[in-house]
């Protein structure tokens, strides 16, 4: 069993929107939610109702344990179930979570080819991932009428699916060539993606993402197509775009990557992704809205809808905690928050006496394979107890990629800033293996402070300004995470990691 296989049906964590934003809500009742129901960087949700409940998963790219599916029954509320992937295949993009005869799978691409995960249950165990061998992206599964099996990929085409689900059975087909961008919008690129198909009355309903996930805040958009068959022709809708970011101004940007799917009640919604304005680095965030049908059969967002005003809820909310990324380290596995960058080794870590001791690992930063969380709040404090052993270097770091990053570190005798990459002694011969480091991200600039008792802290000299660090600037498609690191030789024991939203 993995060490950091959660004991997933005893944690009572819920994932709620920005508590920054509750107060707006709260003006027009509880009967209302705010976007993002996922805030921080859960880009290209897929998500499967099943039965009364609903079921997600995201992007998950580099880091590890990946693929973290969400449960919820009222689409507002979410608490984590468990990692789907261990083994390390590569940077995961945009999955499918689907379900037949009673069986689970996620399809995902990592590297240069697509992989399928399966469960007999939601909470596990997961299968090691089998490789289909087709270098597509963001494939969508769906079914004919006579219950074959088949992906639909990025660059609208699809292929046949042995009936377990496993292999291709025969050539890719072209089927659709998207919905024209008019030459005059901004736009990154045409770059269709994230195709999904849901069954309505006598249609079925290809939804596909246009426009470039990032760059202008105009580019990325949710298009529609239907068809009486699955494989096509298809017929573009006349509400085309149905969700799109017409102006930098808006608070949403590049919002697109968009799913359909009918809730429980019988109503239909679009669960989608986007940039927040001025926190870019925060990735793309979860978004909902809810769907209209015309009397045409189409479908659209309701007239009055704005993404960034309050919405009713899908379903009564009966569950109002918060996802606490604060963790004591008690028990023997880690929590659902925390991801290995660009690796995944069990043997690397333990966890016990509420504590944490990861092996230091490469010569820098970057090549230290750090633990991250992702915060979900504009402006946050974090704080960390360690203790160094050996020649290890110790910190809590703001971690983009591996070449990009930053944070407070320290060695068995020094407090080091890290700029950048730039890392340098800045308050030398301070401490003796043992220290409180601390972040304070307000908005984007963070001050980095230090204590050696936990109770008085000291700022250093060095601060950050960390608005830059996200896709448009670095790619990747990345996002500014919080974490642990331990790098060089010997290892670092944390204790008491607080995160406080400010």
């Amino acid at each position: 069993m993995h060490k950091i296989i959660l004991p997933i049906l005893s944690m009572l964590l819920t994932f709620e929107v920005h508590a920054q934003y509750q107060a707006t809500v709260n003006l027009k009742g509880d009967g209302y939610y705010l976007n993002p129901i996922f805030a921080g960087d859960y880009p290209d949700p897929s998500i499967l109702r099943d039965g009364n409940d609903y079921y997600m998963v995201n992007s998950s790219f580099e880091y590890y344990p990946g693929l973290l599916i969400w449960h919820s029954t009222d689409l507002i509320n979410w608490t984590p179930v468990t990692h789907a992937l261990h083994k390390y295949v590569g940077s995961v993009w945009a999955p499918d979570l689907v379900k037949y005869q009673n069986k689970y799978y996620i399809y995902f691409p990592a590297g240069t080819t697509t992989y399928v995960v399966t469960a007999d249950a939601i909470t596990g165990p997961w299968s090691d991932p089998v490789d289909l061998k087709i270098n597509y992206i963001d494939p969508g599964h769906f079914t004919d009428s006579a219950g074959n099996r088949y992906l639909y990929f990025n660059n609208g085409g699809y292929v046949p699916l042995s009936e377990d689900g496993l292999s291709v059975t025969g050539d890719f087909k072209q089927a659709y060539n998207g919905w024209k961008i008019p030459r005059d919008w901004s736009i990154e690129c045409f770059c269709m993606e994230g195709p999904k198909i849901t069954k309505r009355g006598d249609y079925y309903y290809l939804t596909v993402a246009e426009g470039g996930t990032a760059g202008p805040a105009t580019s990325h958009m949710v298009i529609s197509a239907r068809s009486k068959s699955p494989f096509g022709p298809w017929e573009n809708s006349p509400y085309n775009p149905i969700i799109r970011t017409k102006q930098s101004s808006e608070k949403w940007w590049s919002k697109g990557h968009g799913t359909l799917f009918q809730a429980v009640d019988g109503k239909w919604w679009m669960i989608f992704h986007g940039y927040e304005k001025d926190y870019y680095n925060m990735g793309r965030q979860t978004l909902l809205e809810p769907v209209a049908w015309t009397v045409d059969g189409w479908y659209k967002i309701p007239d009055g809808i704005k993404t960034d005003q309050p919405i009713k809820k899908p379903a009564k909310s009966t569950v109002k905690n918060s996802f606490a990324l604060s963790d004591s380290f008690s028990g023997n596995t880690l929590k659902a928050q925390w991801q290995f960058f660009g690796s995944y080794d069990t043997s690397r870590f333990h966890v016990a006496g509420n504590s944490l001791t990861i092996h230091a690992k490469g010569n820098t930063l970057g090549e230290s394979s750090p633990l991250l969380c992702i915060p979900s709040n504009h402006s946050y404090m974090a704080q960390v107890e360690l203790t160094i052993t050996g020649e290890a270097i110790g910190g809590l770091v703001l971690f983009y990629n591996s070449n990009m990053y930053s944070g407070i570190l320290a060695d068995k005798q020094n407090i080091l800033a890290n700029l950048r990459g730039w890392q340098f002694p800045t308050e030398k011969s301070v401490i003796q293996r043992h220290v409180y480091l601390r972040v304070k991200k307000m908005e984007n600039t963070v001050d980095l402070y230090y204590s050696l008792n936990g109770q008085n802290w000291i700022k250093i000299e060095n601060s950050l300004e960390v608005s830059g660090f996200n896709h448009n600037v670095l790619s990747g498609f990345m996002s500014l995470r919080l974490g642990l690191c331990a790098i060089g030789n010997g290892a670092v024991t944390f204790r008491n990691f607080v995160y406080t939203p400010l």
